[in-house]
């Protein structure tokens, strides 16, 4: 499966486009950098990037499906970054592309693969490193190993999902991150299985937006529709 992963920054927006059939650096069709001044008005920039995303998924239309890192939320800047995240989606919504969300610690964790063999935290260095092994490729940005990750890590969740590849075969980190399920042992909920995994939250962090038909997708008919039912309701 060809994926693009993408990690949202206005100062070092990664990407990279990833061949999950194949291994070595021929997995890496393609990956780079956007950058945006701070010298720029702030909306400014937000444009651009989301421009960059249509720009990206016009140059490679062989893209089936994207990952995106999904912003920290009570981190410093945590509403600047949603602004950003939200127009690169409404770019990936445009062109009805399916997505899946992962927070940065969520990225970092499937980096490692096994958790119980790499432990401790993934610092840039770290991820430049795991990308790196993966792909025998040895210049990276960490704006661009990060997007790999993502993007590695989307085209094995959409082959889960797809049951092209089945939960034996997922890694420990990839296994927890996509199909965990609590059951509870004690107290009043015993018995009670929770399924926390991405594959269980569709709608939330996922989205199938390639089933949408041309006239959902379509913006301004959706408000015509909707401004004809606001005029009907006052009369």
């Amino acid at each position: 499966m060809i994926t693009l992963g993408i990690d949202p920054s206005l100062t070092g927006f990664g990407w990279c486009v990833h061949n999950g059939s194949v291994i070595g650096a021929k997995r890496v069709i393609g990956k780079g950098v956007f950058e945006t001044s701070s010298k720029r008005p702030f909306i400014w920039r937000y444009i651009f990037l989301r421009q960059a995303v249509f720009k990206l998924l016009d140059a490679y239309p062989e893209v089936e499906a994207l990952g995106v890192e999904s912003p920290p939320f009570g981190e410093q800047f945590s509403e600047g970054l949603y602004g950003l995240f939200i127009m690169v989606i409404e770019a990936v919504f445009q062109r009805r592309k399916n997505v899946v969300f992962f927070d940065p610690l969520t990225v970092k964790l499937l980096a490692k693969m096994d958790p119980s063999i790499r432990k401790g935290q993934m610092d840039k260095a770290d991820m430049v490193e795991a990308s790196k092994a993966d792909t025998g490729i040895k210049k990276w940005n960490h704006n661009e190993a990060d997007a790999f990750i993502i993007s590695r890590s989307a085209a094995r969740f959409w082959d889960f999902y797809e049951e092209r590849v089945v939960e034996e075969e997922l890694t420990p980190s990839e296994k927890h991150v996509f199909a965990r399920k609590h059951t509870y042992k004690r107290g009043r909920r015993a018995g009670r299985t929770v399924k926390k995994g991405t594959v269980y939250r569709e709608g939330e962090r996922f989205f199938r937006f390639s089933e949408l038909t041309p006239e959902y997708v379509d913006v301004r008919v959706l408000f015509e529709r909707g401004d004809r039912y606001v005029r009907d309701r006052q009369n």
